[in-house]
């Protein structure tokens, strides 16, 4: 992975993926003590930043091999990015998701024209063996989620758009703050930062109880989680760290952090009700840490990826709940 392929990436997404905007307000650097500044992924296609990572795969493949399909597995973010790529591409996709996804992710993944094969993730059933499996029998191209070169070349565009608009507001030293699951977004993102714009460093930020990437920075080795459900966060419930991602983020990334469920809530409803834009509880980790962890985060500015707003309905209630 280097910096060649994030460029090579954006120019084969451009005018294809939205350059999304640094949303920043008022009310909610009181909270955090500090300037907020937001990148708002959640107004990707597909309502993520997992569009960019499958429109760099898909397009990178030659057009004999592309044409055959491509298969992915993911609770909803990435099926649905696999899914909008594959359909712009005019080509067949298999999605692999859990049955306990929620029921937006897995009937959008549909209506974009995939396949959709659910399996028991809460059973212990392999996602990987099971895609693996299917991709061998139709001789489709697996496309992994995080643990693949052009997927985090295609993420890592969001911090090329980051380094160049953060120079825009006058940012040149600041932690960029990351949802993050397998680690493809904040391997990409980092990446890209420490080619162009080394003094914003980037930190991943994940689900209490499900922080393997934290404890890995922290340990050296990979780490795995103990469980694979369990937390509202469901975009980002990974069993570890990807082999290619975690030696990107030990180089480069700081250190990671956790919030709770609940923080995720209440960053959802300060999102929506101060920046106007829906996040998702995966998707909103990262604005939590900003505004509930203040003391772990350095410099006058902090810098926060949006990174998903595909949330159910009944979830985003709850989240407004807390609002009165």
């Amino acid at each position: 992975m280097n910096i060649a392929m994030i460029e090579a990436a954006a120019r084969r997404l451009h005018g294809r993926a939205r350059v999304t905007p640094l949303l920043s307000s008022p009310f909610l650097d009181e909270i955090a003590g500090r300037r907020v500044l937001v990148k708002a992924e959640c107004l990707q296609h597909t309502g993520s930043f997992k569009f960019r990572g499958a429109w760099s795969a898909i397009s990178a493949l030659d057009a004999e091999t592309r044409a055959k399909g491509v298969l992915a597995y993911s609770s909803g973010n990435h099926a649905q990015g696999i899914a909008e790529a594959a359909r712009l591409h005019a080509i067949p996709a298999v999605i692999v998701m859990p049955r306990d996804a929620p029921r937006l992710k897995i009937e959008n993944t549909r209506a974009l024209g995939a396949e959709v094969v659910l399996y028991d993730r809460a059973g212990g059933e392999d996602r990987e063996a099971l895609g693996a499996a299917i991709a061998a029998e139709r001789g489709l191209t697996l496309v992994r989620p995080y643990d693949e070169p052009e997927v985090i070349a295609g993420q890592g565009t969001v911090g090329l758009e980051i380094a160049a608009q953060a120079a825009a507001e006058g940012v040149a030293e600041a932690d960029v703050l990351v949802c993050c699951g397998g680690g493809g977004l904040t391997s990409g993102i980092a990446l890209a930062l420490a080619a162009k714009a080394p003094g914003l460093r980037a930190r991943p930020v994940e689900p209490e109880g499900f922080d393997d990437v934290a404890r890995s920075l922290a340990a050296g080795r990979i780490l795995s989680n103990e469980g694979a459900t369990g937390s509202l966060c469901d975009a980002i419930l990974t069993p570890a760290p990807g082999g290619l991602t975690f030696p990107i983020m030990a180089l480069h990334c700081g250190p990671g952090l956790a919030v709770s469920d609940g923080e995720a809530l209440r960053a959802m409803a300060l999102a929506f009700l101060r920046l106007k834009i829906v996040l998702e509880p995966g998707g909103a980790v990262a604005l939590a840490a900003a505004l509930f962890r203040p003391g772990a985060v350095e410099g006058g500015a902090v810098i926060v990826v949006a990174s998903g707003g595909n949330v159910d309905p009944p979830v985003f209630r709850r989240a407004l709940d807390l609002c009165g």
